[in-house]
């Protein structure tokens, strides 16, 4: 089940109290994983058909497998250890026209590579968005899949990164990249 509902949220603005309604939405609850790397843990969620979110924190659902997840987990494993390149799971890339952009954009940087933050938003036909590019890079919902991590600053530089930025190092270094490249 998805939707929107709207709720009421009281917001301040430091003197009085005011009310907002806000829309949340919400999706059916679906079972997750962990599965532990070198670097730390990574959570894969998803339901029977689709993965929908692989990410460093825990989910608020109830741990548990399913089809696409157990998938998810093999590739990831396979991944990790040097033996995969790429992926081929099911994907449910949901958010802004915005966001689906970037995430398609992000699928075509080649392993072990990296691009600028510049980069994607020229590709997505919006060289002036930069900061829109690493907001939605920052909301990626399925990480390492979508390999948020090859995007660095123009300066050749680290910049942020869900699991923190270690955890991009390391996936870099999985994949062969050097910053001398």
């Amino acid at each position: 089940m998805s939707g929107t509902h709207a709720f009421k949220f009281p917001a301040t603005d430091g003197k009085k109290v005011n009310e907002q309604i806000l829309p949340f939405a919400y999706t059916a609850i679906m079972p997750y994983i962990s599965l532990n790397t070198l670097a730390g843990k990574v959570f894969i969620q998803g339901n029977d058909e689709y993965v929908t979110d692989i990410g460093f924190s825990v989910p608020c659902a109830p741990e548990g497998i399913t089809p696409a997840v157990e998938k998810a987990a093999k590739q990831l494993n396979e991944y990790f250890s040097g033996s995969r390149k790429g992926f081929d799971l099911p994907l449910k890339i949901e958010g802004s026209e915005l966001q689906r952009a970037v995430c398609d954009s992000l699928m075509k940087i080649p392993y072990g590579e990296t691009v600028t933050y510049k980069y994607i938003a020229a590709d997505i036909g919006n060289p002036r968005a930069i900061r829109a590019v690493a907001t939605a890079i920052g909301r990626n919902p399925i990480a390492v899949v979508i390999p948020c991590h090859r995007v660095i600053g123009s300066d050749g530089k680290m910049r942020g990164f869900a699991g923190g930025i270690p955890f991009k190092e390391y996936l870099l270094k999985v994949e062969g990249w050097s910053p001398q490249r």
